[in-house]
């Protein structure tokens, strides 16, 4: 195919940030910037100058920012998105002919060379220059083109030339006819804060009820309210809400057979009295829910609701439309595999059925449906086992009306999937951090997602522990495993959860050895959980979350910095704010049953300190203080009596009274 005649000569690529050549947004939270390079570069000798171009999504106009030039043809330049919503952001360059006359101009009076010729081309493009503005400053450009012009002699038309306020004014008005935008404009995805930084809770509504064995209700959920948000955190997570089914229902641990009092799984969607649409009976009305989510906002927390598409053989789909499912060869529905294990109680949903279309709707109408209960979170269950081009058109028609949902994937499943899930726009994703254990896991995989090319568009949500997740570590490292997973995920990621009460109760009772799942698993029966009791880890979650609310450089992951340990029992990181005004110092030890010493090397640079003054760390969580000076500094670590330090590093300020403190 012929190239297309152009007679630009700006070449503009390598542009960053970019996702797969533009096909899919970055991601962004509202107030936060967008930093944009590109190599911007032309033939021959001339100088180029570039502006970064950005508008938000509706505006016709756009806004222009200046650009820096770097080594290497290489430019930056960035923008604010302060509202929620979609940007979109380009480069355009072109030759800057002043700049490029001017240049020249200077290194051929310094060779002593006749420059009359070259300050009458001089004129000529000051004359440009002024032709393309307006008011006081054409009047000024005029005057100094026919100054340059003149008769007048040459060594004050030379100083004239060499004047660096004209020069600046001329440099406003470039001549950009023949300038070179890159192609095409790239989008940008903006959401709001709570993207960015969340504390999630985790709890099953049917077990809030005061009364043993007893099905709790959403009053009962009321009651919870005041003691989640105690803990500090602002998403309280509830698992599917709807009608159980009964064909094939689990009983206790999985059984495949079902006592008569058994409760069944929460994700076995769908009963006679309704599907994705209804509430299970035992829980309320659908004005119970409504007053809970209500009461929840009044105490600082949203709700976020459980989005699992699939069905329970007794949900109205199956009656309704057999069609949205797939059928096996003698007639029966295909139930929910995952070799070797069977979910009997679960129909998975086709979306390759020839009635796609119909299903892709209903499905919308389901999450449209809760948003206008008042939820704006959704946890999706299992995403990866769904069309993706399901969930990229799913969450661009729920996000067109309601751009400040927030869709977090559950997808434990290979890297690329969750990546193409997230690109398509998944606002947040569970990660790996559950398994990651050792200090080179931690720093490697920790490392990939701070720095690495996922995060413009990978917003990672930490969890040590699920319904479905109770990871070996916590089955053997008793209490100190559990603070010590709790402030990784608090400190390592600005977004983690805990599914509680069995997290700050410290429950580690595996079904099986070896395995993962919790022995007499919630998810299959009503829990009375002891939230009182003497064991509870309750207040140090609490002073982890205030800790995170109070310091904004735990509130992002883009600073995230390992600092050198030379014991590998312990893992020293940091984050610190883009000013350095706030510097989060972690140290954890890594083994929950021997106490592990060593020694520390900082990255004073990182942390905006030097090898002379002194400072202070403030252990926030066991509130001690230690004066440290330089790189290289002791530490001692008994997970018994303190699993991890989260340290605030406090500079010493000098005042006018000659009076030393630390701020």
């Amino acid at each position: 195919m012929p190239t297309a005649m152009r007679r630009g000569r700006v070449v503009i690529s390598g542009l960053a940030p970019i996702v797969d050549c533009g096909k899919y947004p970055i991601k962004r939270a509202a107030g936060e910037s967008v930093t944009v390079a590109a190599d911007v570069f032309a033939d021959g000798h001339d100088a180029v100058s570039c502006v970064l171009l950005y508008r938000r999504a509706g505006a016709v106009e756009w806004t222009e920012a200046p650009m820096t030039a770097l080594p290497n043809d290489r430019w930056r330049g960035e923008f604010l998105v302060p509202h929620v919503g979609e940007y979109y952001y380009t480069v355009e360059g072109w030759v800057e002919a002043v700049q490029s006359w001017r240049r020249d101009l200077m290194k051929r009076i310094k060779a002593g060379q006749d420059v009359s010729i070259d300050l009458l081309v001089g004129a000529q493009l000051v004359a440009g220059a002024a032709a393309r503005a307006s008011g006081r400053d054409a009047d000024k450009l005029r005057r100094w083109g026919a100054e340059l012009a003149g008769g007048a002699p040459l060594a004050p038309r030379q100083g004239l030339a060499l004047d660096d306020e004209m020069a600046a004014l001329a440099l406003r008005y470039p001549d950009r006819r023949l300038a070179t935008r890159y192609e095409p404009e790239l989008a940008v995805t903006v959401d709001r804060p709570k993207a960015r930084f969340s504390s999630w809770y985790e709890m099953f509504p049917r077990s809030t009820s005061p009364q043993e064995g007893a099905h709790g209700t959403f009053r009962d959920c009321e009651a919870r309210l005041p003691y989640v948000a105690s803990m500090g955190f602002d998403v309280l997570y509830l698992p599917p809400i709807h009608p159980i089914g009964k064909t094939f229902r689990k009983g206790k641990n999985n059984s495949p057979a079902a006592e008569p009092d058994d409760v069944g799984s929460p994700w076995a969607i769908g009963a006679e009295e309704g599907g994705h649409k209804g509430l299970h009976p035992a829980l309320g009305t659908v004005e119970d829910f409504e007053r809970l989510v209500a009461k929840a906002a009044e105490q600082g927390l949203e709700i976020a609701l459980d989005v699992a598409f699939q069905c329970s053989p007794d949900h109205p789909y199956v009656r309704e439309h057999p069609e949205w499912f797939v059928h096996r060869p003698d007639g029966t529905i295909q139930y929910a595999e995952n070799p070797p294990k069977k979910y009997q109680d679960i129909y998975p949903l086709d979306f390759e059925s020839e009635k796609w279309q119909e299903l892709w709707e209903e499905l919308r109408s389901v999450v449209l449906y809760w948003i206008g209960k008042g939820i704006r979170i959704f946890r999706v269950d299992n995403p990866h086992t769904k069309a993706f081009p399901f969930w990229g058109w799913l969450i661009a028609e729920v996000k067109h009306q309601y751009p400040e949902t927030i869709f977090l994937a559950e997808a434990f499943t290979r890297p690329k999937v969750m990546h193409q899930l997230a690109k398509l726009g998944f606002t947040q994703s569970y990660t790996y951090f559950t398994w990651r254990n050792t200090k080179a896991e931690l720093i490697e995989y920790f490392t990939e997602l701070s720095q690495g090319g996922a995060r413009e568009f990978f917003r990672a949500n930490l969890w040590p522990n699920t319904p479905d997740i109770l990871p070996e570590q916590l089955q053997y490292g008793g209490r100190p495993a559990f603070i010590a997973r709790l402030v990784m995920a608090a400190t390592l990621g600005a977004n983690y959860g805990i599914y509680g009460p069995a997290f700050e109760l410290s429950h580690n009772q595996a079904r099986d050895p070896g395995g993962e799942e919790y022995l007499n698993s919630e998810k299959y029966e009503i829990k009375r959980w002891e939230l009182e009791s003497v064991w509870s880890l309750r207040d140090v979650i609490a002073r982890v979350n205030q800790v995170r609310r109070e310091n904004p450089a735990l509130q992002s992951d883009w600073s995230l910095k390992f600092h050198e340990t030379d014991n590998e029992m312990l893992l020293c990181y940091s984050k610190t704010t883009p000013d350095l005004s706030d510097a989060i110092l972690v140290v954890v030890n890594l083994d929950f049953s021997h106490t592990h010493s060593g020694w520390v090397t900082l990255d004073l640079n990182a942390l905006g300190l030097d090898e002379v003054h002194p400072y202070q760390v403030h252990d926030l969580i066991g509130e001690n203080r230690h004066l440290w000076t330089g790189r290289r500094n002791f530490i001692e670590l008994n997970p018994q009596v303190e699993p991890a330090h989260v340290f605030r590093i406090r500079r010493k300020i000098r005042t006018e009274r000659d009076f030393d403190y630390f701020l």
